[in-house]
């Protein structure tokens, strides 16, 4: 599929990318809306308590729409960001907006680095399967790095202190205080 994507001219691929995430993003949402009614049965109580949707969830809450439209340049949160608008009953005149405009990002993204990197990576494969699979691990390696290393120092979050009260006290943790 991707082959025929990728011989489009860049508009068509962009047009034809940003139909897909509206269909995709937009069914999310809508399965979203449809679990918020069914929650606490099953499989979708342990999909709505996952921490994924729990922590979209919070920051729908605090920051709503930009969430959603960001939420596109991401890798594995986009999903969990358009059910958590969904499950918290973000209407719909605030999520087609940043369904928008996040699904714009998104598609001249896919369309131009995305698709690249997918053609070379497959390219690799075909010429060198092992050499393949190590580029793969290699990510797989970085983004467990990097996810450990945000885990461990509390992410930017921890890094500046919210009050002077907690300034204050951050500064005589250092003094050994």
């Amino acid at each position: 599929m991707m082959e025929w994507i990728r011989e489009l001219p860049l508009l068509g691929a962009v047009a034809f990318l940003y139909a897909v995430i509206w269909c995709r993003a937009g069914a999310t949402y809508l399965v979203g809306r449809g679990a918020r009614r069914a929650a606490n049965r099953g499989r979708v109580a342990a999909f709505l308590d996952s921490p994924a949707v729990t922590r979209a969830t919070a920051l729908i809450h605090r920051w709503g729409a930009p969430v959603v439209a960001l939420s596109f340049l991401t890798i594995g949160f986009q999903t969990a960001a358009n059910a958590a608008a969904g499950l918290t009953g973000m209407p719909a005149r605030r999520y087609l907006p940043a369904l928008a405009v996040g699904g714009l990002a998104w598609a001249v993204i896919y369309a131009t680095v995305g698709l690249v990197a997918v053609a070379a990576w497959f390219e690799l494969f075909l010429v060198s399967p092992w050499g393949a699979v190590a580029v793969l691990a290699l990510l797989v390696v970085l983004v467990v790095a990097l996810l450990r290393h945000r885990r461990r120092t509390g992410g930017i979050a921890a890094a500046a202190p919210s009050s002077p009260e907690q300034e204050s006290s951050s500064s005589a943790q250092d003094l050994g205080a």
